[in-house]
Order: C-alpha cells, then structure tokens, then sequence
C-alpha cells in the first residue's frame, strides 16, 4: 500500500511527465510549513552545537590538562561516527513507517524516500525532521564520554559508541518516539529524557564499573584544569538545549515557546539551588557547581518541557539539584564508582527524575497541558514507571553485553604508563595546552 507522504515523493519525481489530474494529486497533498521547517532547522543546528562544542568543553575543563585533547577528539569522533550511522540505517530502522513496534524497516537506508515527503501530523519536510533526529543520535552517546575520560582506549570507544548507537539507541527510539510498542502504552518523552539521558546515563554507570577507576581513584584529588572552559561548555549546552527542547515541538509554535521557557526556568532553578547547596555543606559556591547544577536542570527538565508549566518547571529545576547532588555524593563517595563527570548521577538521574515527575506536573491543576483522554495521572504514572524501568533495564544489559564483545578484540583501557603520562600524548601524539 503507498502512503499519503510516498505517493507525493513518487508524483513529484514524476511530474514533469504526468498528466494534469497528477497535478491536482500532487496540489492536494499536504505542504511543509516554511517558518516551522526553518525552525527545525535553526533548532538542529543548535542541538549540534550541543556536542561539538558544548559538551566537548564543558567535559573538556572538568578532566586534567594532559587529557583535554583527548575529550576533544573523542566528543569529535563520536559525533562523525554517529552522523554517518544514523543517515546510513539508523534513521529507518528508528522511524520508517512500516517495521513494528521494537525496529523499523529498511525502507529509508542512505535516506532513500524522504525528499519531497512529511510525516503524518507534521508539518515539516521529512528530511528535515530526519535532521533535526541525527543531532539527537549523536549528543546520546557522546554524553556516555564522561564515565570513561583519562583511562578508557580511543579505538575501543570508537568500535563501543558503533554498537551502542544500533543496539542501544535506535530502538529505544523506535520504542517511544517512532511508534513502538512503549508509545503505545502512553509512555511521554517530550525531548529525550527516557530516550537520550537514560539510556546514557545508566550505559555511562555500567561503563564505569566495567573499565574501573582511574589510578588514584579515590584517595588522589582529581580536579579540573579549566573550570572557566566547563562554564564555557555548559553556557552552550544551556543555550543549545533552547533547540534541543524547543525543536521537539517540531514547530514554530506555543508549545516550542513553551518548552523553552521551561527549559531556561528549571536550569536557573536548578543552578541556584545547587550553589546554596555547595555553600551551606563545603562553604564555597563554585564554578563548577554552577555549571553543574545547570546541566542538571536541564536533563531533568528534557522529558517534561512541552507538557508542564514554569511553577512546575521550577519545581523540578529545586528537585534536580537536591537529588542529582545526593546522587554524585552516593556514587562517587559512598559506591567508591569512578563515573568519572558525573554522568549517571547529573544526565541519568536527571533524566529520570523528569520522565516520572511530568505524570504529575503535567496536570491542569498544576499549570500542565493535561492527559491524554482516558489517562489520568495515576495511569501516566505507571506508564512513566514501566517506559523508565524498561529502557534502564535494556540499557544496562545490551551495554554490558557489547563492552565485554569489544574488549575481546579491542582492550577497554589503556596501560597504566599511558594513563599516567595522559591520553593526549599517549593516544593521539599531540598535547593541548604547550606550556614549555
């Protein structure tokens, strides 16, 4: 059966020679919106800067200057990696339309079917919509860099962020954004925080336990060497995530207006509340704390951001710094786990943080859009609970099952003599900074 979105792409293709009555047909097909298509794409380009140079920098200043470069080239490489997969497979076994509801189909391998074409309910170009998705595809795996950073081998990261993009990544976003079975079941993930922090955050704690701690861990003092470039990279993750966000409304439109507000709202909240924190429990309110506690905020905001108000965003943004700080504290200090940025405990425990609470900030009564008919909170409630459940779960285990796969070709970590002399000479012959 052709659909709506393939008969306009074959009629188009075929115009020049078709006959009038394929005008009309072709006339009669729904047109991409141009300001909402503009959007989406400011919105990608956004998401991108995200990555390459957001995240590069701000988990760039929080390692030692003798493994600056090798964050750098790692967010890099992740990012071309992930690019070249996503427009190669990953799209269409994502979202094509036909499939089911655990893997989409073939249809759209190397992007093949999308030009001329728009999904149903969208009103944007379906190549578009397949961008603005590939800057997603790619954040998702580079934020899992953070649980690695000074001791993990460049091409085992590499061969590991391949697998962990088709195993991982593509069908939990079949699941819940391209019309799986956890779609299905009403599971709300507005921008990514079941789909992008879940699934890297608890990939990022897997990794951690799996490759170990760095030499000195915890008794050495690791600080960062720039805390003014990691501010630097979250003022562009901050901003970036007005598209990462916003986007998601795939319009130009209230809801992206919204979400924005939102996202800006909870991170400020959550930034604040984490430099009190800082002051009362170690007496300064630090640089890194700022930036953290924004990032926090902003991963726990992610799944709610379209569909609660600001009073409920705010509220989040005070819940994500008190639980996310908590959790860096029980992870690293009490679990003695070398997540070595905090992955787990700022994108992973924010992320799900967001995905439960938005069953009840997204009430009416609280300044939310509402439910679905025939959903009310409780119902949501459980849905959130089994979509967060199901995709840790899945996460955690593919994870494990791909890191032993290819560290029995490729050795997770590099030797001890490398890692003391710092990935930037070892792995890649080049130092960042030349102080000489």
């Amino acid at each position: 059966m052709i659909s709506k979105i393939t008969m306009r792409a074959l009629l188009i293709s075929t115009l020049a020679a078709a006959p009038a009555f394929a005008q009309d047909a072709v006339a009669a097909l729904p047109e991409a919106n141009s300001g909402d298509s503009a959007w989406i794409l400011t919105a990608s380009a956004l998401v991108l800067m995200m990555t390459l140079p957001g995240l590069a920098l701000f988990y760039g200043g929080l390692v030692r200057a003798k493994n600056f470069l090798s964050v750098l080239v790692q967010c890099g490489a992740v990012a071309a990696l992930a690019s070249v997969i996503w427009i190669v497979i990953g799209y269409s076994l994502a979202f094509s339309v036909n499939g089911n509801g655990l893997i989409g189909s073939f249809e759209n391998v190397m992007f093949n079917g999308l030009l001329a074409s728009i999904r149903e309910g969208q009103t944007t170009g379906e190549f578009a919509f397949a961008l603005f998705q590939m800057t997603f595809a790619i954040i998702t795996p580079a934020l899992i860099v953070g649980a690695w950073v000074e001791r993990a081998r460049f091409g085992w990261v590499i061969a590991f962020s391949a697998l962990w993009s088709l195993l991982v990544y593509v069908p939990v976003t079949r699941w819940v954004w391209g019309g799986g079975f956890l779609a299905d079941q009403g599971v709300i993930d507005f921008a990514g925080g079941i789909v992008v922090h879940t699934t890297a955050g608890v990939s990022a704690l897997v990794v951690a336990l799996m490759l170990g701690k760095r030499i000195g861990f915890p008794k050495t003092l690791m600080l960062p060497h720039s805390p003014a470039l990691t501010v630097a990279g979250a003022g562009l993750l901050w901003v970036g995530w007005f598209g990462f966000n916003g986007g998601s409304a795939l319009a130009a439109n209230d809801v992206a207006a919204s979400a924005i507000i939102n996202t800006h709202v909870g991170a400020s909240a959550a930034a604040l509340v984490w430099l009190l924190i800082e002051r009362i429990k170690v007496g300064k309110a630090t640089a890194v704390g700022f930036a953290t506690g924004a990032v926090a905020g902003l991963a726990t905001i992610t799944p709610a951001a379209g569909v609660i108000g600001p009073g409920g965003a705010i509220i989040l943004g005070i819940l994500a710094a008190v639980i996310c700080f908590w959790f860096v504290g029980l992870v690293k200090g009490t679990l003695k786990i070398d997540d070595s940025l905090d992955v787990f405990a700022v994108h992973g425990v924010g992320g799900i943080l967001g995905s439960i609470l938005l069953a009840i900030f997204a009430s009416e009564a609280l300044g939310g859009a509402g439910y679905a008919e025939g959903t009310d909170m409780a119902s949501q409630l459980w849905a959130q609970f089994k979509g967060v459940f199901i995709v840790a779960a899945y996460s955690a285990l593919v994870t494990m099952i791909i890191s032993y796969l290819v560290s029995a070709i490729l050795p997770m970590r590099v030797s001890e003599d490398q890692e003391r002399d710092g990935l930037d000479i070892s792995s890649h012959g080049e130092r960042a900074w030349d102080l000489d």
